[in-house]
């Protein structure tokens, strides 16, 4: 009977345990996931700088600056130099995703003479260096890039050409 007794309460211990509730996990913090997606971005060239032509003055000077700035306005202003032409600013397009600010970044520009390829001119970039896209995809954001050079009495003639060398980015 002390067997079969021991047996029982055994068999009692394991159903009571059994049926205890275990304790308690201790719970994770909740943790939020979130994603942005972002358009690529494509730029596109629109058109070309343009400082017109610029006519050198006689005798001996220097620092004579030739600009236009982004908004299109051509500066001439020095009394050694003439300059003809509508003059125009570099025009470039970006598109990717609206809302999106893109920083943007040119460094100057070595401008060289195309008659004589040792003779050069730096065009000192006048740009935005971000923009925030006002839309999605195409039409994209238009933006302008002017600038200046500085010219002497002994600058060679001739048609200076350069390259911009633009790049954008989230």
């Amino acid at each position: 009977m002390r067997h079969l007794l021991r047996k029982g309460f055994t068999a009692l211990a394991l159903v009571a345990s059994i049926g205890l509730p275990s304790a308690p996990a201790d719970a994770a913090p909740s943790v939020t996931v979130q994603a942005n997606i972002a358009k690529p971005l494509t730029l596109t060239w629109i058109q070309n700088l343009d400082l017109g032509t610029i006519v050198l003055g006689p005798g001996t000077w220097s620092n004579a600056t030739v600009a236009i700035s982004r908004a299109g306005v051509l500066s001439c202003a020095n009394a050694n130099i003439t300059c003809t032409g509508a003059g125009q600013v570099a025009k470039y397009n970006v598109s990717g995703t609206n809302n999106q600010t893109v920083r943007i970044s040119a460094p100057n520009v070595i401008l060289t003479n195309q008659d004589d390829r040792t003779s050069t001119l730096t065009l000192v970039v006048d740009g935005p260096s971000s923009l925030v896209l006002t839309n999605s995809g195409q039409p994209g954001t238009d933006f302008p890039f002017g600038g200046s050079i500085v010219l002497s009495s002994s600058t060679p003639g001739g048609t200076y050409s350069g390259t911009f060398n633009v790049t954008v980015d989230y």
